[in-house]
C-alpha cells in the first residue's frame, strides 16, 4: 500500500512539474493590459488561461479592444491587444494551431480563406499592440513586468510599399516599415528605438 501511495504521488508530482505554472486571472489581466492603450484598458475583453491551460475569456469587454494574456507554455512573456476587427483572423490562427497545423499550414490556409472572402479582414488598417519581456522580469503573483518592450502593428491585406510609401525592409531604429508587403498578411511594423 505504501509503495502504491508513493507511486501515485510521484506520477502526480511529475505531471504537475511538466506543466508551466499559470498565474491567477487577476495577474493575467494586469499583464495583458500592459499592451493596451490607456483609454481602452478598463473596457478591453481579456482572453487568458484557466488552470488546465485552456484559453478562456477572463473578462468580457465593453469596447472594441481584445487583449490576449501570455501563453504559459511559451518561453518569455508576450501579451498583445488588438482591434476586434482582427479577432476572426487571430481566432482562426489559434484554431488551426490547436488542430495541429504548422505555422506554414496556418499561413497558407488563412490566405486561401481571406482570398475567398470566407475569413473577413478589416478594409482599413487595424491595430495590434505587443508587449514582450523576459521571464526573469515577470512577477508571477501580481502580474508586473519590468524592462518590457512594445511594438505597434497595423494589419490590412495586400498593402504595398508603393501604396503606403513605406519601405518593405527594416530601416533606421523606430522607422515604420511594411512587412509581408502585397500579401494577405501585410502589416506595418513600428518598433520604438530602445534607449542605450
Amino acid at each position: 500500500m505504501k509503495h502504491l501511495f508513493l507511486l501515485s504521488f510521484f506520477i502526480c508530482f511529475s505531471s504537475v512539474m511538466g506543466q508551466s505554472p499559470i498565474p491567477s486571472a487577476e495577474s493575467q489581466i494586469k499583464t495583458a493590459v500592459l499592451a493596451c492603450p490607456d483609454m481602452y484598458q478598463n473596457g478591453a475583453k481579456i482572453l487568458g488561461y484557466n488552470q488546465k491551460g485552456e484559453l478562456i475569456t477572463l473578462r468580457e469587454g465593453t469596447n472594441e479592444m481584445i487583449c490576449l494574456a501570455d501563453n504559459p507554455n511559451k518561453d518569455g512573456i508576450s501579451v498583445s491587444c488588438y482591434s476586434d476587427k482582427l479577432e476572426p483572423y487571430m481566432a482562426r490562427g489559434r484554431e488551426l494551431l490547436a488542430n495541429g497545423n504548422s505555422e506554414v499550414e496556418k499561413r497558407n490556409i488563412r490566405k486561401i480563406e481571406i482570398d475567398a472572402g470566407t475569413l473577413v479582414m478589416p478594409k482599413e488598417p487595424a491595430a495590434v499592440y505587443v508587449v514582450t519581456g523576459s521571464q526573469k522580469d515577470y512577477n508571477f503573483e501580481n502580474g508586473e513586468l519590468k524592462n518590457s518592450k512594445i511594438r505597434y502593428v497595423l494589419y490590412r491585406p495586400y498593402m504595398t510599399g508603393e501604396e503606403t510609401g513605406l519601405p518593405t525592409q527594416p530601416g533606421l531604429p523606430g522607422m515604420p516599415w511594411l512587412m509581408d508587403a502585397n500579401t494577405h498578411r501585410s502589416h506595418i511594423m513600428i518598433t520604438p528605438a530602445t534607449k542605450n
